[in-house]
């Protein structure tokens, strides 16, 4: 059986893209690599268009091998990922809608993103022009006797962002769920292209604002990969400082907040202040209390002084006194563990097929974590654990939030015991050629990817992945049997993101 280097040398290797291989291939190339996705022998981690290609980023789990793959489409067409290998097919309606390619045998070709509101096709393609309309969008068919249909947004009560959930429902128990997206779409490929290596890292910062630091984490170093940029050891540790303070707080608010949609407002009221500990301390130290703007091409804009290396100490020393009460709390309250257990049960098969980051796939057996799996500095240095489970539910999904949050708590005392003194950053030196590179960070979610094309400093073309599109699939199939009024609790379980999504 070819290996996925094996696979590269088939075709014709793309000079100046780093850390990993791409390479242009032929058809039969493409659809061999369909099908060892089909078989689970290989995971796909991304998939994104150009105005006349495709490319794929895919990884030998066993390994951990990673390459880019691409096919020209002169005829604007393609041969279909998503008829083999079903996590490809949102990605593939995002290309049509974006760029105008078409996936050849796609079950499904309705648009994705595209909601016939912008007054134009094809964005990043050919641009054409065309009036904005409203249309229905073709719902999937439920047959059978008694089934009736319940929607759901786009607009939630509460502060929250877009999205509609179409349920089909007999009785009380979801027969299927189908969720339409898009409603957050902001351009920010389309925006970056042409934009500076400055302006493109904000625009990255602002993909999903909860992980802000993830991505301009990983944008910064697709862009360092290209450009051959060594990052001061100091900036590289300062940022595994930001994206575990980022991590901590969205893991304190995700618990809570689970827990307040199973009735169990104590819990999100006494994690809530411990999320906003956080961010205070993060304010205070770096100047935002999301710390957006902070990672930039070449290192970090803020550094550590040793007042703000105090605060974050104390809210360490907060967390650590009040945090083990209520896990335990939480542990011992019957009626909230009636809601959580075997409620949304997501099976490790589904998890391994849709290669599910975060804190859904390693509560279904799947221990792939960034920061471990492809080691990238400094957590090549530092020890931690990656806990996983095996149950899949929701109650599997907040004890991998609890579990991390013990593990950011350990890690960033490592940070701070460690980190070295010198300079925080090196000039983005501008390169005449195209130069290509691509990165993957572990997000809170779970893996952040960017690939990105430079020339002359500027951003030729830029592909920002979000773990939610692998995620929000799984979503539909977790709720599956369970009842309507369970669908907040598994929704927030899962936290998928609609602006990450959406682009």
């Amino acid at each position: 059986m070819p290996s996925l280097i094996d696979l590269m040398l088939e075709g014709r290797q793309v000079q100046h893209h780093s850390p990993w291989p791409r390479s242009v291939v032929l058809a039969p190339v493409w659809n061999f690599a369909a099908s060892e996705l089909a078989h689970g022998r290989w995971s796909l981690l991304g998939l994104w268009g150009e105005t006349l290609g495709v490319h794929m980023a895919i990884m030998d789990e066993q390994t951990a091998e990673i390459a880019v793959i691409s096919l020209d489409c002169p005829d604007r067409s393609y041969p279909s990922i998503s008829k083999h290998h079903p996590p490809a097919l949102r990605l593939e309606r995002a290309i049509q809608d974006l760029l105008g390619l078409s996936a050849e045998g796609t079950p499904d070709p309705r648009p994705w993103l595209d909601h016939n509101r912008w007054g134009t096709h094809f964005p990043l393609g050919d641009h054409i022009d065309a009036l904005s309309q409203t249309s229905p969008y073709r719902f999937l068919p439920a047959e059978g006797d008694g089934l009736h249909q319940i929607a759901v947004g786009p607009v939630h009560a509460g502060t929250i962002e877009p999205g509609h959930f179409r349920f089909t429902a007999s009785g009380e128990t979801v027969v299927r769920l189908e969720e339409r997206l898009g409603y957050a779409h902001k351009g920010i490929e389309g925006l970056m292209i042409g934009a500076s290596v400055e302006r493109a890292a904000q625009l990255a910062g602002r993909v999903s604002g909860d992980s802000t630091v993830a991505y301009a984490f990983a944008f910064s170093r697709a862009a360092e990969a290209a450009l051959q940029l060594v990052v001061p050891d100091r900036a590289t540790w300062l940022r595994a400082l930001l994206a575990e303070l980022e991590r901590l707080a969205n893991h304190l608010g995700d618990i809570g907040a689970i827990c307040n949609d199973a009735s169990f407002a104590l819990m999100h009221a006494h994690c809530s202040v411990l999320r906003e500990s956080v961010l205070r301390a993060s304010n205070a130290a770096f100047g935002h209390r999301l710390m957006r703007d902070i990672i930039v091409p070449g290192g970090v804009t803020h550094d550590l002084n040793d007042d703000g290396t105090e605060i974050i100490q104390a809210a360490l020393d907060n967390i650590r006194l009040r945090f083990p009460a209520l896990v335990e709390l939480y542990d011992i309250t019957a009626s909230l563990q009636d809601r959580t257990v075997d409620t949304g049960v997501l099976k490790p098969s589904l998890a391994r097929q849709y290669a599910a980051g975060g804190y859904i796939g390693r509560a279904s057996g799947r221990s792939f974590d960034a920061r471990r799996t492809l080691a990238y500095p400094p957590y090549d240095s530092l020890h931690f654990e990656v806990p996983v489970l095996n149950e899949g539910d929701v109650n599997a999904r907040v004890w991998i939030r609890i579990r991390e949050v013990e593990q950011s708590l350990t890690l960033i005392d490592q940070i701070l015991d460690r980190l070295p003194e010198g300079p925080m950053g090196t000039h983005a030196a501008h390169r005449p050629e195209p130069r290509e590179g691509m990165a993957i960070v572990e997000g809170f979610r779970g893996d952040v990817l960017v690939w990105l094309r430079l020339q002359d400093g500027r951003v030729e073309r830029c592909h920002l992945r979000d773990p939610s599109w692998f995620q929000w699939p799984l979503l539909e199939a977790a709720i599956e049997g369970n009842i309507v009024a369970d669908f907040p609790l598994c929704n927030k379980s899962f936290n998928c993101s609609y602006s990450g999504q959406d682009l």
